[in-house]
């Protein structure tokens, strides 16, 4: 088992299971502290290469994921894996969509649907989950 993140790292989110996940926009420097050992990148164009084993999501900014099939494959791989590795989830400002990824985290993780925004917009960014179509994502998630 690696060295998870630590609970008051940036960006850290911590599930109430206690898996710990890192949110970030990636137009700021990464946060000071160890790489992740899996990311999950939520863009509308394919992301650098990392060092990192890491899956792209096509997400245009301020829509939902092209493929809800695969985002719910990769999102729940996330899950899974972030009860023993540094997971981090991240699209260009780490709000809109990297908020809508954690709230369905949240959702995996057994917090309502129906609640998962207000949790993550608590635990993570007061601005989490943008629009009205990805609150929606959100509540529908399972």
């Amino acid at each position: 088992m690696s060295e998870r993140w630590a609970a008051d790292a940036e960006g850290v989110v911590t599930l109430p299971s206690g898996r710990r996940v890192r949110g970030r926009g990636l137009r700021r420097p990464a946060p000071a502290g160890p790489d992740p050992e899996f990311g999950v990148y939520l863009l509308g164009s394919e992301p650098p290469a990392t060092a990192w084993e890491s899956r792209w999501l096509r997400w245009p900014d301020f829509r939902l994921p092209a493929d809800r099939r695969r985002a719910a494959e990769v999102l729940h791989e996330a899950w899974l894996r972030a009860a023993t590795e540094r997971v981090e989830l991240a699209c260009f400002g780490g709000r809109g969509r990297t908020g809508t990824a954690l709230a369905c985290l949240a959702v995996l993780d057994g917090v309502p649907p129906e609640q998962a925004v207000a949790w993550v917009r608590g635990h993570y960014h007061r601005r989490a989950v943008e629009t009205p179509w990805q609150r929606r994502y959100v509540q529908r998630y399972r």
